[in-house]
């Protein structure tokens, strides 16, 4: 009797677990099916949770590797975060390309696949021109959350002793995506610590998180420039274009010459908002298979790399502001380390993909030993400079700074991981080595000099 009862218990067991691991198998299965196979090219319109798929099972996730310091006897002293805003509504610009598009099919697509029953019938055009690139409910929630995670992973800096004491400030771009993100991530830290009793404060700040407003060569040059994109307008004649531009019209069963490059662009669009916004597997998505979505990120990487990187010199010197006062508060922080009392721990900074860009290539990260052009996207399938990795809504470039007995140590993360300075083999430097490192650009750099039009031929920039 007793055998039968012991073999019953593990029978009962065993089914409890097996029911278990079914049940865990079909939520991953479902999670899967509602992420479009093809988000992971979405560049500037990607998730973050795509650049760290464990948030996919727990959004608090922490990485472990990144709690500890350098050494036991390091500790954590001040942290300066740039930080992209959340997730946001499209542009009015995008919006009109995507009503532009949906009329066309509406009216001339002949497919009878079911996706595209799914978009004449079940799919509604809800994007309207007064959303203008607003922050929406997920992107308050990306803020929130990954205040929450910089809270677990620095919690003597981002802790409720500071948050009261007005040691923790708080810096925004004038664009009201960018305000109600720092407002989201300040209720982030107000939630971790129940805090109920406090007001949000920021300075809105677009000499720092939007520097590129107001350096005039830049506007001038650059964004203004009608020549200044032409490897982005040539590469959208190329034959990779057309043969995306083609396969798309076949699909939809519309002539070839109705589907221009910016319309197939606003489908490739759409399935990026609708997943970023609502976390839906939209049936725009099925338009598109892999090879496809990397001829459209790479097209959008090219804008990128022209407009905020590499592709001319004034794209990362417009930065020089923010790069200089990022050192100066770290300075400031070295130099009050030996007074034993830093009076401001963290400094939280939130601007644009076009505030992290220019900074992250100042700093000569994710540069390419052949620079990006619309002749060689076959050979640049292993390119650095890729946004779909290093600024999706809510990315951030963390300045980690750490009191050490040998001296003051450096550490910088970049959407949570650490990200190694060049040539320099230590992951954690001392603080000394990483100012050599940027002497040229801390003792030079000047703003005023590289932007004004009238001094281009400044002696020290050729020099930087």
């Amino acid at each position: 009797m007793r055998d039968i009862l012991s073999k019953s218990f593990v029978f009962t067991a065993l089914s409890f677990v097996l029911v278990r691991v079914f049940s865990y198998i079909a939520e991953d299965a479902q999670v899967a099916a509602n992420v479009p196979q093809i988000a992971v090219y979405f560049g500037t319109k990607g998730r973050y949770e795509e650049v760290n798929p464990h948030l996919k099972d727990n959004i608090l996730a922490v990485s472990k590797s990144l709690l500890n310091p350098p050494s036991a006897d390091c500790t954590a002293v001040h942290l300066t975060a740039i930080i992209r805003h959340g997730t946001r509504y499209p542009t009015k610009k995008n919006v009109k390309r995507m009503k532009d598009l949906y009329s066309l099919i509406k009216r001339e697509a002949k497919s009878t696949e079911q996706w595209m029953e799914d978009i004449k019938t079940n799919w509604k055009m809800w994007y309207t021109d007064d959303m203008d690139g607003q922050l929406v409910n997920k992107g308050k929630d990306d803020h929130k959350h990954l205040a929450i995670r910089l809270a677990k992973y620095f919690p003597s800096l981002l802790s409720k002793e500071n948050l009261r004491n007005n040691r923790i400030k708080f810096i925004t771009s004038s664009k009201h995506r960018c305000v109600d993100s720092s407002l989201a991530f300040q209720q982030g830290l107000y939630s971790h610590y129940d805090i109920t009793d406090m007001g949000f404060n920021h300075e809105v700040n677009d000499t720092l998180m939007r520097f590129f407003d107001q350096c005039r060569r830049f506007v001038e040059d650059v964004e203004n420039n009608k020549t200044a994109l032409r490897e982005v307008d040539l590469f959208k004649s190329s034959a990779e274009m057309k043969r995306v531009q083609e396969k798309i019209a076949d699909r939809l069963e519309v002539p070839y010459s109705r589907l221009t490059t910016d319309l197939t662009e606003a489908a490739f669009f759409l399935c990026a908002y609708d997943f970023a916004i609502k976390s839906e597997n939209s049936p725009w998505c099925q338009l598109f298979d892999d090879s496809d979505a990397l001829v459209l990120e790479y097209k959008n990487d090219l804008k990128q790399y022209w407009k905020r990187g590499y592709g001319y010199d004034i794209n990362r010197k417009s930065s020089c502001t923010l790069f200089h006062d990022i050192f100066r508060r770290l300075d400031q922080a070295v130099n009050e380390i030996r007074s034993g009392n830093v009076t401001e721990v963290a400094t939280i900074q939130v601007g644009h993909a076009e505030t992290l860009l220019p900074l992250l290539t100042l700093m000569d990260f994710f540069k390419d030993e052949v620079p990006l052009t619309s002749s060689n996207f076959a050979v640049q399938e292993q390119r650095t400079f890729r946004t779909s990795q290093t600024v999706p809504y809510a990315a951030n470039l963390a300045f980690l700074l750490y009191k050490c007995p040998e001296g003051p140590r450096l550490q910088l993360l970049l959407n949570e991981k650490a990200l190694d300075f060049n040539n320099i083999s230590d992951p954690v430097p001392l603080y000394e080595v990483v100012r050599e490192q940027y002497k040229a650009l801390l003792n030079g750099c000047d703003f005023q000099t590289e932007c004004e039009l009238l001094n281009l031929n400044c002696s020290k920039c050729s020099e930087l």
